[in-house]
């Protein structure tokens, strides 16, 4: 059941999404050569209790940390390790999110570290601003398929692709609410969007084939080609007046 949020939820909603917004920028920031994943995801976590809310990835269902930390051609779901550190070259995508009074923001991006190839920049460009392709067509009386229409659109005329396994989501007072919000698809199809909407927007684009596959470890989602992945999320608030990005600091 689609859940739509009053004037008073959103308020409190906002404040869950500009701390995940922050804690993602601190990680952001801190994304440089020899720093394990660890101490990524401690600072996330730090920084989320600082704020007064908490981290909600952490034991969602049994995962074990704040952060998802995706390096290079991991998709989504990589578990922070002090055994895994960051090297020069690395595009280190990022997803995380708190609570706050009972409501959940979500957010992610990828980040460079050092100087990275063409392809690894292009990726990463392409998958932002297919995000925010994707958060323009969030519009009332649109569709989710208008949606991930855009974002599949704009992806693949870039020569990528966008995963099919793992799509966005409905979010509020749980972390994961109806609808899903698929990446790709065709306009004018599915539920029609209606103000008070939360969806949480995140393409997922390959700069191979589409196709993923989950490691032993039961999390680490890896493309199956080995070819390079990023990943890009804001939670928005469908409004008369047009899509309101929440995870803002």
């Amino acid at each position: 059941m689609v859940v739509l949020k009053t004037s008073r939820e959103l308020g409190i909603m906002k404040e869950a999404c500009r701390i995940s917004a922050g804690a993602l920028q601190t990680v952001g920031k801190a994304v440089e050569p020899g720093v394990t994943t660890f101490e990524l995801d401690k600072l996330a976590e730090d920084y989320i209790r600082s704020q007064g809310g908490e981290p909600n990835f952490k034991n969602y269902h049994g995962y074990p940390a704040t952060a998802c930390i995706s390096i290079n051609n991991e998709v989504i779901h990589g578990i922070p390790s002090k055994k895994r550190k960051i090297c020069a070259g690395d595009i280190v995508s990022v997803d995380l999110g708190a609570r706050f009074d009972g409501y959940n923001g979500d957010n992610a991006a990828t980040f460079a570290c050092g100087d990275v190839s063409e392809q690894a920049k292009r990726l990463m460009d392409v998958t932002e601003n297919a995000l925010y392709e994707g958060i323009k067509a969030a519009c009332v009386g649109n569709r989710i398929g208008d949606i991930g229409g855009a974002i599949q659109k704009f992806v693949e005329s870039a020569g990528f692709s966008v995963v099919r396994q793992y799509v966005g989501h409905g979010i509020g007072t749980d972390l994961h609410e109806a609808p899903e919000v698929p990446n790709f698809g065709t306009a004018g199809r599915g539920i029609r969007l209606l103000p008070g909407m939360t969806l949480a927007i995140e393409p997922m684009v390959n700069a191979g084939h589409y196709d993923v596959k989950v490691l032993p470890d039961g999390w680490t989602v890896k493309t199956k080609d080995g070819s390079l992945s990023a990943h890009f999320e804001h939670t928005v608030v469908i409004t008369p007046d047009g899509p309101k990005i929440m995870t803002l600091v």
